[in-house]
């Protein structure tokens, strides 16, 4: 159902059951799939590709081209996975010639004033809470919650099942399963309530609280770190997760817990 008052071009790709409301703009080169509400004020421009039964509400700028200075005016694209809502004033900017596309995973929540940059791509049921920042290049994980305010400088890769605390300013990669805080940023346990969510039992929270505790509580440095997890604890695919996280991080990862 559209709306007289709603753009929408032409060449642009509209499931019949997608819900466009009034004055909103939908620029060409854009897909939208079944089932997708767009409101009010939302602008959608070229290259955006939105899966089935997405929200997508008033205010929200998807698709605009990166505020990124190389940017050339090269075919990119911003792809949103099924069921995923997009709040408020949500910015995403498509792509760059580094990956040729921004990704937002399935089953994500964006909440209002939240902007992601170019290139990001961040998986499936991921919550950014309200005016998270995202710079370019980032990786975050699945189910991985980012909290309100924070600040994600670019190139950062946040790990799977990561909570990080409001207001953060995350300049480390945060390696899955772990709770981050402080300033600057810290381990402080791992996710132990999100991963019971999500059904982890406690034979397994208890093998990688073992594995954190040898990373970031026994005072070694990383290397040394992931070379006695290695040789000392069972293999289990969260540990080899844990250790190549680590070990293919450019950046650095974020600091041990101290008193």
């Amino acid at each position: 159902m559209n709306q007289p008052l709603a753009y929408i071009h032409p060449t642009a790709k509209i499931a019949r059951n997608v819900v466009i409301e009034p004055f909103t703009t939908i620029h060409k080169d854009v897909v939208i799939e079944e089932g997708t509400w767009i409101g009010s004020n939302v602008t959608i421009f070229e290259g955006a590709r939105i899966g089935k039964n997405c929200k997508i509400y008033p205010g929200a700028v998807i698709s605009a081209i990166p505020q990124d200075l190389k940017f050339d005016g090269e075919e990119t694209t911003v792809e949103i996975g099924h069921n995923t809502v997009i709040r408020e004033f949500v910015t995403i900017s498509r792509g760059t010639s580094d990956r040729f596309k921004t990704v937002i995973g399935k089953n994500c929540l964006l909440m209002a004033y939240v902007h992601v940059a170019h290139d990001c791509i961040i998986g499936n049921n991921c919550i950014l809470v309200n005016a998270v920042q995202v710079a370019g290049h980032v990786k975050i994980e699945d189910h991985a919650i980012i909290g309100g305010a924070s600040a994600v400088h670019q190139f950062v890769k946040i790990g799977a099942h990561v909570m990080v605390s409001g207001g953060s300013l995350v300049r480390k990669d945060v390696p899955p399963y772990t709770k981050a805080a402080r300033e600057p940023l810290t381990y402080c346990g791992i996710n132990s309530i999100g991963l019971r969510r999500r059904g982890f039992d406690s034979e397994k929270i208890n093998e990688i609280q073992e594995i954190y505790r040898h990373i970031f509580l026994k005072g070694l440095n990383n290397s040394e770190a992931m070379d006695i997890v290695e040789l000392e604890l069972p293999p289990s695919k969260e540990r080899d997760e844990i250790i190549n996280f680590i070990r293919g991080s450019d950046r650095g990862v974020m600091k041990g817990y101290s008193h």
